[in-house]
């Protein structure tokens, strides 16, 4: 997870738990900022992002404050808390089913934005000098993804794969099992999936991605 991600996750457990009750005031972007270790900017958009989801409310001059939470708000956290529990194994087994299906929309609705995001992504991937580097764009591909079906039900459903990715053991597996060799596959891998979405071939996208995520899957899980 990334650490503007890692930012809201905080601040959506925080308004969705009581622990900033409505009206609560919410720290400020500055301190924000440097809590998280991000731009202000990054702190702006996403605080525009939650204003945008009803759940703060920012008074120009006087600050950013918790809204009453709503029902659906509290079902997601819930959801967020039970996904955390997740396997890797289930993870693998719920991503080889849903992520191949997520290709074929964004065969119908992506964008030329969200293919050049996705080239993007993969550039950084290969040229990250770390593991931690390579891992966070590794899963900002996949995120790209799904954002470029256009459909706000299946962005939240990858948020909370996403959540699970984020949990120590998967981040221990994923660590113990990449070797250069398997990083090297995996960036080809990805190259071919934004290929064949970019081209609009569906059933090559859908095979791409569901190959690759056997080969993630047989090399986590053996």
């Amino acid at each position: 997870m990334d650490k503007a991600s890692a930012m809201r996750a905080v601040i959506i457990e925080n308004l969705t738990s009581g622990v900033w009750p409505a009206g609560h005031r919410l720290p400020t972007e500055r301190t924000l900022s440097e809590q998280f270790g991000i731009s202000r900017s990054t702190v702006r958009r996403t605080l525009t992002e939650l204003k945008g989801e009803g759940l703060i409310s920012q008074r120009v001059g006087s600050g950013t404050y918790a809204n009453p939470t709503s029902a659906l708000a509290q079902t997601e956290t819930l959801l967020r808390n039970e996904v955390l529990a997740t396997s890797p194994a289930e993870l693998m087994a719920a991503r080889l089913v849903l992520e191949p299906a997520i290709a074929a929309l964004v065969v119908q609705h992506g964008t030329p934005a969200d293919f050049a995001a996705m080239q993007h992504a993969c550039d950084e991937a290969e040229a990250a000098p770390t593991f931690e580097a390579f891992e966070v764009w590794d899963a900002k591909l996949h995120e790209l993804m799904a954002r470029a079906a256009h459909n706000l039900f299946i962005e939240k459903v990858f948020a909370l794969m996403t959540a699970a990715r984020s949990q120590a053991t998967w981040g221990a597996l994923k660590r113990k099992s990449l070797t250069p060799e398997r990083r090297e596959a995996y960036q080809l891998e990805h190259r071919e999936i934004v290929e064949a979405l970019h081209d609009r071939d569906a059933a090559r996208a859908q095979e791409a991605v569901r190959r690759h995520l056997l080969h993630v899957r047989d090399n986590l899980l053996g």
